[in-house]
């Protein structure tokens, strides 16, 4: 599937040392095929983790593919789902239920109007972190699997709004064994993890033009240009 631009929310990136990601998210082996990449655009496959149990790390495809879909080639492949909606989407409903995962990242991109002037996202520390998601898995009549998923978004917190309308939503350490549990989430609980994720444990910095082609899937396109927020 050919990469497409970002829509409301985003590309992300994900560049760490294997052995920390298996530590920092509870794996005990990664997929052969995981490669660094620093700007992940839709349609293209991504780390997901999941299970209540021993949790499993997979690739699947960034565009979600209901299972019931007559042909995954018609129709919207939402890459985002409304945290704020997400019981009154028929499409989103079953899934929040039975079909979470973390969508592990190392920082995300958003763009500042009227220019679309790309900034970058991550936590001030630089560590791995998790994003809220829902997958699904499409079976073709000839036994063909197809594993797509969706990131969650949100009201922005501060560091975002000055950016953009939305932000991901970003699960906090202690959230993401509830989120990846295979129970109902209470409503106490619902609420919490949607929040916006705390601003304070955020960075972000403008990145070159570089990031508006999500094909220049390297370094540079997450390396800090001089540009003012007030642009």
């Amino acid at each position: 599937m050919a990469r497409e631009r970002p829509g409301m929310c985003h590309q992300f990136s994900l560049a760490w040392g294997e052995d920390d990601l298996c530590t920092r998210f509870g794996v005990r082996i990664l997929p052969a095929d995981l490669l660094p990449h620093f700007s992940i655009a839709p349609g293209d496959r991504a780390l997901v983790v999941m299970g209540s149990g021993p949790r499993e790390a997979v690739m699947m495809q960034w565009g979600l593919v209901p299972h019931a879909a007559a042909d995954p080639a018609k129709g919207t492949r939402p890459i985002n789902a409304r945290a704020e909606s997400l019981y009154e989407k028929p499409l989103f409903r079953d899934l929040v239920q039975s079909r979470r995962c973390l969508v592990p990242a190392t920082g995300f991109f958003e763009w500042k109007a009227p220019r679309r002037s790309p900034w970058y996202f991550r936590m001030q520390d630089g560590s791995p972190f998790a994003f809220a998601g829902l997958y699904d898995r499409w079976q073709g009549p000839a036994g063909a699997t197809l594993a797509t998923f969706a990131i969650l978004t949100t009201e922005p917190n501060p560091l975002v709004a000055a950016i953009h309308k939305r932000m991901p939503v970003i699960l906090s350490r202690e959230d993401e064994a509830c989120w990846l549990s295979g129970s109902a989430l209470a409503d106490a609980d619902r609420r919490r993890i949607v929040a916006p994720f705390p601003a304070g444990a955020m960075e972000a910095y403008p990145v070159s033009d570089r990031a508006n082609d999500p094909a220049c899937d390297d370094e540079q396109a997450i390396r800090p240009v001089s540009r003012l927020l007030q642009e």
